[in-house]
């Protein structure tokens, strides 16, 4: 005969006879633990790292100068290459935030958004004045930049910068 419940505790589950049951659910054990990186919320989507997002926003900062080199070298559009530049500093601020997620502070990660655009600028330039020493180019890489864009490369440094600080706040 089982013994009978107090008041103060709830009566225990029916079960049929010979039927078992586990104290937790066995997927429990693949669930977050509250471990490094992890929202105190416990929402797993938040987990990253500050070198995850580093790599992210890196990845993203090469795309933008490849971009850059194709529109300014292959497709000679000058006045576009703003829009490219903006578009690799949203990119590489978003990139930079989201790899990073939770474990990535703030101020550390706009600091290394804005590094990661302005070397993406500088590295996209550095490739146009590579596309045109193939294309039997003479310049040196300031003369190239000066004549053949002028303010365009101070700008889009600028665009690049401003978006990426934007979008990893």
């Amino acid at each position: 005969m089982p013994p009978e419940p107090s008041p103060t505790e709830p009566p225990p589950p029916a079960s049929a006879p010979g039927e078992r049951r586990l104290a937790r659910p066995p997927g429990e054990r693949y669930a977050p633990s509250g471990g490094v990186g992890e929202a105190a919320d416990g929402d797993a989507a938040a987990v990253g790292s500050p070198v995850r997002g580093l790599a992210y926003g890196a990845v993203a900062g090469l795309a933008g100068a490849a971009a850059t080199v194709v529109l300014g070298g292959l497709l000679t559009v000058s006045a576009g290459l703003l829009v490219a530049a903006a578009a690799t500093g949203w990119a590489t601020g978003l990139a930079t935030r989201v790899g990073g997620g939770a474990a990535f502070r703030t101020p550390p990660r706009v600091v290394a958004a804005v590094v990661l655009a302005a070397l993406a600028v500088i590295a996209g330039q550095l490739g146009l004045w590579l596309y045109a020493r193939t294309e039997g180019g003479v310049l040196a890489l300031p003369d190239y930049l000066g004549q053949t864009f002028g303010i365009l490369v101070p700008l889009q440094l600028g665009v690049a910068v401003a978006l990426a600080w934007w979008t990893a706040r």
